[in-house]
């Protein structure tokens, strides 16, 4: 293992792609990107997480949930993927990104492009919602929430679903990385 890692970071061998997961809130999104991230460095790739959260805090701070604001958000991140893939980085990007359209423009932006669908039924995602967002949503409290009185359009053709309500994160993590090994973009 140490020698491939050695390779690909010596050889610069190394090719980007876009792991885009997404999935409605609380569905486990950041939660496999962490240590997919992790995975993929240990076994040394350059890689880069981007996370809804931390980008609506950084980069798309002026945009607010309208649905043209989502896809101004999409359209901002989708621009950066793309720059750090075509430069050779691993880059998981772990959005909401409710709407098939946004979606495909990102894919077609960025070429290389694996759709994972972070499955999960919207009862436990409530369950899981330790900022108590859905609860406020339901109330009306938060408007444009998706799932709740905003849409998510499942992925019709995502290369991967992974349900997180029947599998454990480890399992996901793997399977991200079979995947990926798989079908050529790591070794």
């Amino acid at each position: 293992m140490v020698e491939e890692k050695t390779l690909v970071a010596e050889n610069n061998q190394q090719q980007g792609v876009a792991v885009w997961l997404t999935g409605l809130s609380g569905a486990g999104k950041t939660t496999i990107s962490i240590p997919l991230c992790e995975k993929l460095e240990a076994m040394g790739y350059r890689v880069q997480r981007m996370d809804g959260d931390v980008v609506r805090q950084k980069l798309t701070r002026d945009l607010g949930f309208s649905k043209e604001d989502r896809d101004k958000n999409i359209e901002r991140v989708t621009f950066v993927a793309e720059r750090l893939v075509k430069h050779g980085v691993i880059t998981v990007c772990a959005f909401i990104s409710p709407y098939r359209a946004e979606r495909q423009y990102a894919r077609s932006e960025i070429g290389r492009f694996v759709e994972i669908f972070v499955k999960c039924p919207i009862e436990v995602c409530e369950e899981r919602d330790v900022k108590g967002l859905y609860a406020k949503a339901r109330a009306g409290e938060i408007k444009n929430f998706t799932g709740i009185d905003d849409p998510y359009e499942e992925p019709e053709n995502a290369e991967m679903t992974l349900d997180t309500s029947t599998t454990t994160l480890e399992e996901e993590v793997d399977s991200i990385i079979a995947y990926l090994q798989g079908n050529g973009y790591i070794m």
